[in-house]
């Protein structure tokens, strides 16, 4: 969450800038290895990017209003508004942010958390036809000429929210120019659906181990926020993606964290500083 930019003390109160609410999916799926291991998938973001240049991340982004209509309780599995924001500790609007984890997930990594309710099966983009119907769909919900609950109709689908377990709550700290008050969340990757950057917003992707992830990280092979580090490290506490869902889905009232950045004398930016740290 850390920028190379220097924080101007006469710029507007950086109290002041808004929070944007967002949503971030931790997709695992089991490997072939005889060790009952898991991977994570992560994307690595354009070198364009406002926010977040050249980062690997979990598929996710900013909560849109659509997210949050009412209709869209009814094509939701298991879960509704009420119950959604007393998992999260909010009024209302709580259940925007699965929505909004499942479309971003969709739009990112072309992977669709729904099932179908002809067959009350997973989707499947196993043969060629259904491949280019959903890759056209991600196009169009990606370009806002398709919202989810008109996929949602259009298709007979309902999303997986039951399924997807809210894991962690992180802010970006006071004094940086974006700020995302995101929740993060884990679920198991469809079988019948293989995931890909967009090639737009994303640049590459891959399947990884959370402990390789970090070991990368370590010895500077891929770069990373601390959100994205911690909860890599959440993963990487459990032996089985079963294990991971587990323990996700008995997570009860994260605590929702805010770093700090950490700055020089001459005010430039040079790390963050987390709850625990000697200098938070």
């Amino acid at each position: 969450m850390a920028s190379s930019n220097s924080v101007d003390p006469n710029s507007t109160d950086p109290n002041h800038v808004l929070l944007k609410p967002a949503a971030t999916v931790m997709l695992i799926r089991d490997t072939n290895n005889l060790d009952s291991s898991f991977e994570v998938f992560m994307l690595q973001r354009t070198m364009k990017a406002a926010f977040a240049r050249g980062m690997y991340v979990f598929p996710g982004g900013r909560v849109d209003d659509a997210d949050g209509i009412d209709e869209i309780e009814q094509f939701c599995d298991g879960l509704d508004d009420k119950h959604a924001s007393s998992l999260l500790q909010i009024p209302h609007g709580g259940l925007a942010y699965w929505v909004a984890a499942i479309r971003e997930c969709f739009e990112e990594a072309g992977v669709l958390l729904a099932r179908d309710e002809k067959t009350n099966r997973i989707v499947a983009f196993d043969n060629s036809g259904a491949a280019q119907q959903f890759t056209d769909a991600r196009t169009k919900i990606h370009d806002f000429s398709l919202s989810i609950i008109d996929l949602c109709r259009r298709e007979d689908l309902r999303l997986v929210t039951d399924s997807i377990h809210y894991v962690s709550h992180w802010i970006t700290p006071v004094g940086e120019a974006r700020r995302f008050d995101t929740r993060f969340f884990v679920a198991r990757a469809p079988d019948a659906q293989e995931p890909l950057h967009d090639s737009q917003e994303t640049i590459a992707s891959l399947w990884v181990q959370p402990q390789q992830a970090l070991d990368r990280f370590a010895r500077g092979d891929l770069a990373m926020f601390p959100p994205t580090i911690e909860n890599l490290k959440f993963l990487a506490s459990h032996a089985t993606s079963g294990d991971v869902l587990s323990a996700a889905s008995k997570v009860s009232n994260p605590t929702a964290i805010l770093p700090r950045l950490r700055v020089n004398r001459d005010g430039k930016v040079i790390g963050v500083a987390l709850p625990g740290d000697r200098d938070y």
